[in-house]
């Protein structure tokens, strides 16, 4: 009678457990485990955009000097209305209407506006205001699907006076 560890002759019996089974198994584990490890590095440092901040303690002094011209931009009553429309061309339009606390356009103001990527700093795309009326901005940028941070700031002889930053979606 055969030992039932045995293998049997028509290769559909068990099998002994070997040393050698064990390894190749204990080795196939690993290199599996270790390749994927390998990929999700790979990926990982391939989408990584960068630190959000370099410095905490002067992301610290930034917010409080934030907060202080948060209080200040508020107090003007000031109307700040955008627009970003993706074109038929391709490109993005952004339109700026700013008007002061009694709706008369505001004059003599310089316009930025940035569309930061909420994940990726690399993908942040700076578009050129100009101005054509007054209280009236207008620029126009590369193609944008996605989600983005729209960042406008008003300046009047390099002194920022207004800023905001909204998050849209472009289809």
């Amino acid at each position: 009678m055969p030992n039932s560890h045995q293998l049997s002759g028509d290769g559909c019996g068990p099998q002994n457990l070997t040393g050698r089974i064990v390894l190749i198994c204990l080795i196939t584990f690993f290199a599996v485990v270790a390749s994927v490890n390998g990929v999700l590095i790979r990926a990982a440092l391939s989408t990584f955009g960068g630190l959000e901040t370099a410095s905490s303690y002067q992301a610290g002094l930034s917010f409080a000097r934030e907060t202080a011209m948060a209080k200040v931009q508020e107090t003007q009553g000031w109307r700040v209305d955008g627009t970003v429309k993706p074109g038929k061309d391709g490109t993005t339009s952004v339109e700026i209407f700013a008007r002061d606390s009694e709706g008369r356009p505001l004059i003599g103001l310089d316009a930025t506006t940035t569309l930061a990527h909420p994940t990726d700093r690399r993908l942040d795309r700076n578009v050129v205001m100009t101005g054509d009326t007054p209280g009236h901005f207008r620029g126009v940028s590369g193609p944008t699907a996605g989600q983005w941070d729209v960042i406008i700031e008003l300046s009047r002889n390099g002194e920022r006076q207004f800023r905001s930053r909204n998050r849209i979606t472009l289809r």
